[in-house]
């Protein structure tokens, strides 16, 4: 059986939008996918609500992506695969980020799961770097904490997809599967991780069809 960490912020713990509740495992996406692909893969969750990259929270800590993820994959070794779906949180208000700056954390993400201390013999996982889906304005509870993030954050797949070939990881766009909530402009919907979880299921097993 393969094992697939998915290491990840809110958009795939799967906060309910404009709450403080989360989907449960079956509606969010990781989960949509272990059971699209039929019982030959587990999904493990790491997903953490307000993960950047690679850069601090001022308001809560632990927060910082590249903090122990060496660490998170020794833990849940041997590991086939990891995906990250990085970088909305970091264009949140408190942050002058632009897609460039975002994409660079995303190489430092990658970086940090190959230079984990791994067993001896145990594989080293293939990496799916996944862009998150288009920022929109965002509502509610969340609006100040993403007040510009929309702006801020324009070109971030481009630039993610760039830092994925340059690091000769595999790339699949989020927002060619599913937009972001129209209740918070931030987060998925229920009907949104069903959709997202199909498209990653269908990519995840071919990529784990070939290792």
């Amino acid at each position: 059986m393969h094992q697939v960490l998915v290491y990840a912020d809110s958009l795939s713990w799967g906060i309910i939008p404009d709450t403080r509740e989360r989907f449960n495992f079956n509606q969010r996406w990781p989960g949509v996918m272990e059971l699209e692909l039929g019982g030959s893969v587990r999904v493990i969750e790491d997903c953490l609500n307000g993960r950047r990259t690679a850069w601090d929270d001022p308001f809560k800590p632990g927060r910082n992506g590249l903090v122990g993820l060496e660490q998170r994959i020794e833990v849940n070794s041997p590991l086939s695969l990891v995906v990250v779906l990085l970088g909305t949180n970091d264009f949140q208000s408190m942050h002058q980020h632009n897609a460039w700056h975002s994409a660079q954390g995303v190489a430092s993400i990658i970086g940090a799961i190959r230079n984990a201390p791994i067993e001896p013999g145990m594989p080293s996982p293939a990496i799916l770097i996944v862009s998150p889906p288009p920022i929109q304005q965002a509502k509610g509870n969340i609006a100040p904490k993403f007040e510009g993030a929309e702006t801020k954050a324009v070109g971030l797949s481009a630039a993610i997809k760039q830092v994925a070939l340059d690091n000769n990881c595999h790339f699949f766009e989020a927002g060619s599967a599913t937009s972001t909530s129209k209740v918070d402009g931030v987060h998925l919907d229920e009907e949104q991780h069903l959709a997202l979880g199909k498209a990653l299921a269908k990519v995840v097993g071919e990529l784990l069809s070939k290792l």
